[in-house]
């Protein structure tokens, strides 16, 4: 384990490197091929029924974590009660990830794409918060909200606006999505204040799992043509919004003596 103060220290170096990375690296547009899924086929009339319909788990698990957490038993699984709103804003992202994927999937382009992106930001920064204020402290984590979610977000409209612009350029994008994913693996390493954070790694390695199989697209849907990469990638990122409503029904805080 590292210390709080140290791990403060962490996420600022990460924050600059990553800064200094994505400026020496060179400009990168979206790929147009990047909306061309292996899965198109249509089922009851809905386009790309596949990737559009495996948003469900997002829904279910939103909805099932909003309700949840407003609802008096969760009251107890939190130190501070001010930290159930990080987890709110995690759950209403995922909520509106399963509105924005369905829409861009529908018919998949760079205009469609950025309510996509949008929400799925606010899960990572809102996690990323949630996580520095169990790990570090409430204050820090709540005070870094706002300029997380407004980074986060400023990412994908830079993206967009320089796509509009004809020099697209994914970079700032791509390192708050880096930022997020380095900020959770570190907080592994970080004081937990609750029982069972180890869970948080199974959400890393879900995420890791859907990054592979959003890559290996169409390499899985070849075997049969059964089910997308890109579907299965849903489907794993889903199950992580399952993984982090069962952390937070199970955990317990830890006695500091």
């Amino acid at each position: 384990m590292i210390s709080s103060r140290a791990g403060i220290y962490l996420l600022g170096v990460l924050a600059i490197a990553l800064g200094i990375a994505g400026l020496l690296i060179p400009r990168t547009p979206q790929p147009l091929s990047y909306h061309q899924f292996a899965d198109q086929r249509s089922w009851l009339g809905i386009s790309n029924a596949g990737d559009v319909l495996s948003n469900i788990l997002f829904a279910v698990f939103g909805l099932a974590g909003l309700a949840y957490l407003c609802g008096q038993s969760s009251h107890a699984q939190f130190v501070d009660a001010r930290e159930k709103w990080l987890y709110l804003l995690v759950f209403a992202g995922l909520l509106l990830t399963a509105l924005g994927s369905s829409y861009y999937h529908l018919a998949p382009d760079n205009e469609r794409l950025v309510w996509d992106r949008l929400p799925m930001t606010l899960v990572f920064m809102s996690l990323v918060a949630a996580m520095i204020a169990e790990r570090i402290s409430v204050r820090t984590g709540l005070l870094l909200l706002p300029l997380l979610i407004a980074v986060g977000i400023a990412s994908v409209l830079q993206w967009y606006g320089s796509e509009l612009r004809g020099h697209g350029d994914l970079r700032f994008y791509a390192s708050v999505q880096v930022y997020a994913v380095l900020v959770l693996l570190v907080a592994l390493f970080l004081p937990p204040r609750y029982t069972h954070s180890s869970d948080l790694a199974v959400v890393v390695g879900l995420y890791v799992v859907a990054k592979i199989c959003e890559t290996a697209d169409r390499q899985i849907f070849s075997f049969g043509q059964i089910i997308s990469g890109h579907t299965l990638k849903h489907l794993a990122a889903g199950t992580a919004g399952f993984w982090i409503l069962g952390m937070l029904k199970k955990r317990q805080p830890i006695a500091i003596h």
